[in-house]
Protein backbone atom coordinates (compact mmCIF):
# COMPACT_ATOMS: atom_id res chain seq x y z
CA UNK A 1 0.00 0.00 0.00
CA UNK A 2 1.15 3.17 -0.87
CA UNK A 3 1.34 5.92 1.39
CA UNK A 4 -0.90 9.26 0.34
CA UNK A 5 0.99 12.44 0.80
CA UNK A 6 -0.95 15.44 2.02
CA UNK A 7 -0.15 18.22 0.44
CA UNK A 8 -0.40 21.31 2.34
CA UNK A 9 -3.31 24.15 0.95
CA UNK A 10 -2.36 26.93 -1.33
CA UNK A 11 -1.25 29.61 0.75
CA UNK A 12 -1.04 27.75 4.28
CA UNK A 13 1.81 28.74 6.27
CA UNK A 14 4.15 25.53 6.35
CA UNK A 15 7.24 24.39 7.96
CA UNK A 16 10.12 21.73 6.69
CA UNK A 17 8.71 18.27 7.72
CA UNK A 18 10.07 16.18 10.58
CA UNK A 19 10.96 13.72 7.64
CA UNK A 20 13.90 16.43 6.80
CA UNK A 21 16.75 15.57 8.86
CA UNK A 22 19.53 18.04 9.44
CA UNK A 23 21.68 15.79 7.59
CA UNK A 24 19.68 16.24 4.25
CA UNK A 25 19.69 19.64 4.48
CA UNK A 26 23.31 19.65 4.79
CA UNK A 27 23.86 16.94 2.31
CA UNK A 28 21.26 18.04 -0.67
CA UNK A 29 22.31 21.80 0.34
CA UNK A 30 18.72 22.74 1.12
CA UNK A 31 18.27 26.71 1.59
CA UNK A 32 15.90 25.78 4.36
CA UNK A 33 16.04 26.18 7.79
CA UNK A 34 13.93 23.76 10.61
CA UNK A 35 12.99 27.31 12.63
CA UNK A 36 11.40 28.85 9.85
CA UNK A 37 7.86 29.41 8.87
CA UNK A 38 6.74 29.50 4.78
CA UNK A 39 3.91 30.37 2.82
CA UNK A 40 3.01 27.29 0.45
CA UNK A 41 2.30 28.86 -3.14
CA UNK A 42 1.27 25.13 -4.30
CA UNK A 43 2.38 22.86 -6.56
CA UNK A 44 3.49 22.78 -9.91
CA UNK A 45 1.00 21.88 -12.14
CA UNK A 46 3.48 20.19 -15.12
CA UNK A 47 5.53 18.84 -12.23
CA UNK A 48 3.68 16.92 -10.31
CA UNK A 49 4.92 16.56 -6.74
CA UNK A 50 6.82 19.60 -6.55
CA UNK A 51 5.77 22.95 -5.09
CA UNK A 52 6.53 26.88 -5.08
CA UNK A 53 6.95 27.72 -1.62
CA UNK A 54 8.09 31.99 -0.32
CA UNK A 55 9.90 32.61 3.02
CA UNK A 56 7.75 34.04 5.76
CA UNK A 57 8.98 37.46 7.38
CA UNK A 58 12.40 37.74 5.96
CA UNK A 59 13.59 38.49 2.53
CA UNK A 60 10.63 36.89 1.11
CA UNK A 61 13.09 34.70 -1.08
CA UNK A 62 11.15 32.40 -3.95
CA UNK A 63 11.81 28.24 -3.96
CA UNK A 64 10.76 26.40 -6.47
CA UNK A 65 10.64 22.62 -7.68
CA UNK A 66 11.76 21.34 -4.16
CA UNK A 67 9.42 18.01 -3.35
CA UNK A 68 5.64 18.78 -1.67
CA UNK A 69 6.24 16.20 1.56
CA UNK A 70 9.39 18.24 2.49
CA UNK A 71 6.72 20.59 3.72
CA UNK A 72 3.36 20.34 6.26
CA UNK A 73 0.94 23.18 7.45
CA UNK A 74 1.72 24.74 10.85
CA UNK A 75 -1.43 23.84 13.19
CA UNK A 76 -3.28 25.95 14.55
CA UNK A 77 -1.53 26.36 18.07
CA UNK A 78 1.82 27.29 15.84
CA UNK A 79 0.03 29.92 13.94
Amino acid sequence: MVKKIKIPRKLSLVKLSDYVTDEMIKEYEYPFKKSKIYVFLGEIVNMQGHCVVVEYKANHTVYSGYHTDNFVELSEEEV
